[in-house]
This record gives structure tokens, sequence and C-alpha cells, in this order.
């Protein structure tokens, strides 16, 4: 009888028990960054949005409001990465509101 080789059932449990364990320690820290990056990209998209209220305000001599941003394709939608919608003061500041 020839000898086979290859793994034990105990050397594969040990395997899927360290990949169970590394799975554990890092869906919590990819999900920590996931919001830390929805939240910088949600604070890029105000400052764009804030840009495009002064291209808008030069061109127009008036303080737009956001769906006129979106009818004039100045900006595609009122929602940051995040799903808060910005909002656009009536002094033409932008800032974001929780939903």
């Amino acid at each position: 009888m020839m000898k086979e080789k290859g793994f034990t059932l105990i050397e594969m449990l040990i395997v899927l028990m360290v990949i169970s364990v590394l799975l554990l320690i890092m869906i919590p820290n990819i999900t920590k960054h996931n919001s830390m990056i929805n939240d910088k990209g949600c604070q890029a998209f105000v400052k764009t949005v804030q840009a495009q209220v002064k291209a808008y305000q030069m061109e127009n001599d008036v303080i737009p409001t956001v769906q006129q941003l979106i009818d004039g394709k100045y900006i595609k939608s009122n929602k940051c990465p995040n799903g808060h919608t910005v909002q656009i003061g009536s002094d033409g500041e932008v800032s974001e509101s929780g939903s």
C-alpha cells in the first residue's frame, strides 16, 4: 500500500480556525474605516458643491438652490457618500444635514 501525502483533518481545522480569527479581527476595523472614508467623502462633496454655488452665482447673479444646481447639471445629486444631504443657506454657505 502506497503512503499518500496530504493534509490531515486536524491540520485543515487549524488553518480554518486561524483564518476565522483573522477575519473576526479585521471586520470591525474595516467597518470603522469605511464610515471614516464616507465622512471624508462628504466633506469633499460639500466643498465641491460650495464651488459650484460660486460658479452658478457668478454666471446668474443669484444664490442657487440645490434643485437649481441639479437642474443646471452643476451637481448630479444632493446626497453625500455617507447618506447625508447638503443644504445651501441664504448666504450661499453649503452644509450637510444628517438624515
